[in-house]
């Protein structure tokens, strides 16, 4: 503080007690002062913290809001679900019929396809369907449109699915990668090109079933390789299908009790894999690794949920809401585990898959 010639003057006026005295009040004025500052600075900081969770709330509530509007008329819409021979397509395609859609279920199998009728009502069809095969595609487009006339295809879910054979990449080959890369990506791909102009008339839905491990990829083989085609195929898909009306969902579900993920046929998997496995790739992983990874395989089983409706319910959301989301993950395992797991530094990653899997025999 710098004081003029007439403040110096003033001081120099003042009596030695009334001086102290004002030192003392300029002194306490400092005090006060910085304590004000503090304060304010405390209570602008409490202030944005108030404004952000506030703003938080409304936009929960505004989502809330918004999933809740229901698409009306649905006694009036057709839905073509792939693989509803068990599983997820199986317990949806029940699920939709109840709720009164008209249901159009694929099945691999003549024996899938008559239990699932008797657990339908007759609005409820069925149509064989091997999505690795372009006639039977073409053929079932064909029956589709028949069924769907002008008001065309409201919902398409591309839910059919395999997971073997998995095991390390380099006990397999590459026709082991193409057994599931034709299923789970080249077909869902066929299959939505084949039916597309029907969803595009009637300005629909496209359902796409990928998986936690189309974000993060902690095992080998085809199955990861897959659901990441299956994410970058949606992605651009919603994109280019959002100028005319066409919403595009991906169901993202963690680890759930069902065909695909059977511990026997994925024992089988590997201990096939690594029969065929060169000389050299046996002496460097050793017996030891393939027994301790199939007893891993063990313990997980218990943790998979068998409650199929935490994924179901999502797809049924998608084709049901006036405003569906663009990714549901599914299960609290992919919630709390693999979703925060894939938005990590990819060194912490590659710690956890590193430190939590089987040593070969002769690793560094």
């Amino acid at each position: 503080m710098v004081l003029g010639p007439r403040g110096a003057g003033f001081l120099a006026s003042l009596s030695f007690e009334e001086g102290d005295v004002l030192l003392e009040f300029i002194k306490c004025s400092g005090w006060l002062r910085g304590s004000i500052e503090v304060s304010f600075g405390v209570f602008v900081g409490e202030a944005m913290w108030l404004c952000l969770v506030v703003l938080l709330g409304l936009y929960h509530l505004l989502r809330w809001y918004r999933e809740r509007q229901a698409v009306s008329h649905l006694w009036d819409k057709y839905v073509f679900i792939t693989g509803c021979d068990s599983g997820f397509g199986n317990l949806l395609a029940r699920q939709l019929d109840l709720r009164g859609l008209r249901v159009l279920a694929a099945c691999l199998t003549e024996k899938g396809a008559q239990q699932l009728r008797k657990q339908t009502s007759d609005r409820l069809e069925t149509v064989i369907l091997d999505v690795t095969k372009t006639e039977s595609i073409a053929a079932a487009t064909q029956w589709v449109k028949e069924r769907v006339g002008d008001r065309g295809l409201w919902g398409l879910v591309n839910n059919v699915g395999i997971s073997i054979p998995t095991a390390p990449s380099e006990w397999l080959t590459k026709q082991d990668f193409m057994k599931i890369l034709d299923v789970n990506l080249l077909g869902v791909i066929e299959v939505t090109l084949s039916l597309l102009p029907l969803v595009r008339k009637a300005r629909g839905r496209v359902v796409n079933v990928s998986s936690i491990m189309g974000r993060i990829s902690l095992f080998g083989g085809g199955y990861c390789v897959s659901k990441y085609g299956v994410e970058a195929f949606s992605d651009s898909l919603r994109r280019e299908l959002s100028h005319f009306g066409v919403k595009v969902a991906m169901i993202e579900p963690g680890f759930f009790s069902t065909n695909i993920t059977d511990v026997e046929a994925f024992s089988q998997s590997v201990r096939t894999a690594w029969d065929q496995a060169s000389p050299e790739v046996k002496e460097l992983y050793g017996e030891t690794f393939v027994s301790t990874f199939l007893e891993s395989l063990e313990t997980l089983k218990p943790r998979w949920s068998k409650n199929l409706s935490l994924v179901t319910n999502c797809m049924e959301h998608t084709l049901t809401a006036c405003h569906p989301r663009t990714r549901y993950s599914c299960g609290w395992d992919a919630k709390l585990f693999y979703l925060p797991m894939s938005y990590m530094p990819t060194f912490l990653v590659d710690f956890v898959a590193y430190w939590s899997s089987p040593r070969p025999a002769q690793a560094l």
